[in-house]
């Protein structure tokens, strides 16, 4: 998949030219090939570019400003969709293009990739490796079923802010007596 981004190589405005500079950096940032085509000089660019972008998307003039993005034939965005999608860390779902692993938006999607469909087999979930679970201990489709309802309703809990707290507190007061416990040891 090619990126394309509609650029104007003699643009007079220099807001553009910076929204053009921003938008190639950070794609070159983050290693995206693209291709910059340019609508100043090549009459066959700037009109399919007119053509392609959404008539919903297009300003009440009619005539949209580069930069202007498209995935191959899909229209993406312009300047300030794409610094929207930038400043939510999720310009490859803006570009269309699968996350690199490790990236923070890989992470942030297998996130909620998991609360979706639950932990996945074999797979890691921020930064932890899941162990494979099998069915040699014995343990019956049934038995699966409720785990599975338990993870979901510990799942649910997980989202309930008002359980967080308490959990939190509990936690601080077990690290307390930890500490305290050690500091009597060692006296």
């Amino acid at each position: 998949m090619v990126i394309k981004v509609f650029l104007a190589s003699s643009s007079g405005s220099t807001a553009i030219k910076k929204k053009q500079q921003d938008v190639l950096g950070f794609l070159e940032a983050l290693k995206v090939d693209y291709a910059p085509l340019d609508i100043a000089c090549n009459e066959d660019n700037r009109m399919w570019m007119r053509e392609n972008v959404p008539v919903e998307k297009k300003p009440t003039n009619g005539i949209p400003l580069p930069p202007q993005i498209f995935n191959e034939e899909s229209y993406c965005g312009d300047y300030e969709t794409f610094f929207d999608a930038k400043e939510d860390n999720a310009v490859y779902a803006f570009l269309g293009l699968p996350p690199p692993p490790g990236s923070k938006e890989a992470k942030e999607a297998e996130k909620a990739f998991i609360l979706e469909n639950g932990p996945v087999e074999n797979g890691t979930v921020e930064n932890e490796t899941v162990e494979s679970e099998t069915v040699e201990n014995g343990t019956d489709d049934a038995e699966d079923e409720e785990n599975l309802e338990a993870e979901e309703v510990e799942e649910e809990n997980l989202d309930d802010d008002s359980l967080k707290a308490p959990v939190k507190q509990e936690e601080a007061q077990e690290e307390v007596e930890d500490e305290e416990a050690k500091e009597e040891e060692d006296e």
